[in-house]
């Protein structure tokens, strides 16, 4: 299968600048992003400075490949329909009600645009899993894609996990510390894996393309999220004994910071968790543990979040002691 026409379902803060790099380092394949928000695509396709999400780099970028090899569209079918890879880049809030309410990832619109790449689908297709996942759920992606196809064709399942941060997105994908590309040990799954290498080693290293199998892939990206907050839960935490003890902790962060084994990385004591990510996934994590009866693992990430929800409460009191 030759790729040339790749479409990402989903034009939100992961799909806008991933397809838009993807385009930029790829110029011979077609990228169409598709999204149900026709406000948002509008806004995809409108002034420059008025994109849906703002990334330092990304106006530029969009400049470049807008309506050359890269499109934003409503038309959803279509685009699933003319592509050999589809990308699934949608929300992954945690459930607010029923099993596992609170803790476990809402898995209904990746459910629904594994559906929908089924019924739309007249060819064989690599869906990708770029949406932050619970481990095993390509597991239920190909189910519902087989169950619901129409013709007989093949689908072949990636996870390729996005570790992107809020305003340095693109240079994160220019620069990725590594891409990791999860898939099935057959035949099939190693040739899709090929595919999607081929494409990023465009601009990635070759070094920093990390293959794995599905598994593996999807675990990695929660557990880099729980490793990144437990360090900022970590440090948070020492910032109230500091101010029991006249210490002062921007010194004590520096003064860790500079064991080379542990090193500076988030080691800034703030009021809590920066965006949604962390707590999510990691609570994600919490329930996945549970579900496989590894209770003490379960209390062990859980006890991160309850550490950050402390230093933020804490923090609120002591401003308003002073009000």
């Amino acid at each position: 299968m030759k790729v040339d026409k790749i479409c990402c379902i989903g034009a939100g803060f992961v799909g806008g600048p991933t397809m838009s790099v993807i385009a930029l380092k790829c110029p011979n394949i077609k990228v169409t992003v598709v999204d149900i928000n026709q406000e948002k695509i509008d806004a995809w396709n409108g002034e420059l400075d008025k994109l849906p999400v703002y990334e330092p780099g990304l106006a530029e970028i969009i400049k470049k490949v807008r309506n050359v090899n890269l499109f934003f569209s409503t038309d959803i079918d279509k685009a699933i329909d003319d592509s050999q890879m589809i990308f699934m880049a949608v929300n992954t809030p945690t459930k607010t009600s029923g099993e596992g309410k609170g803790y476990a990832a809402d898995l209904q619109y990746i459910e629904k645009s594994a559906k929908q790449i089924a019924l739309a689908s007249r060819s064989d297709k690599i869906i990708i899993e770029k949406s932050t996942l619970p481990v095993r759920t390509a597991e239920k992606v190909k189910e519902i894609l087989e169950l619901n196809k129409k013709h007989e064709i093949s689908f072949e399942v990636l996870s390729n996990p996005e570790f992107l941060a809020e305003g340095t997105a693109i240079n994160d994908l220019f620069k990725s510390d590594r891409v990791l590309i999860g898939g099935e040990n057959t035949k099939k799954g190693r040739n899709a894996i090929k595919q999607l290498f081929n494409i990023y080693n465009k601009w990635i290293p070759k070094s920093k393309i990390l293959t794995t199998n599905v598994w593996s892939s999807e675990l990695s990206k929660l557990v880099s999220n729980a490793m990144l907050a437990q360090r900022i839960s970590s440090i948070n935490s020492i910032s109230a004994l500091c101010e029991k003890t006249g210490a002062d902790i921007d010194e004590v962060s520096e003064a860790v910071g500079l064991d080379k084994r542990i090193g500076n990385k988030f080691l800034k004591s703030s009021i809590g968790f920066g965006g949604s990510c962390f707590k999510k996934d990691i609570l994600n994590l919490v329930y996945i543990a549970r579900s496989y009866g590894l209770d003490d693992v379960a209390a062990y990430w859980e006890s991160v979040v309850e550490i950050n929800s402390y230093q933020t409460l804490r923090l609120a009191n002591k401003v308003l002691e002073y009000v």
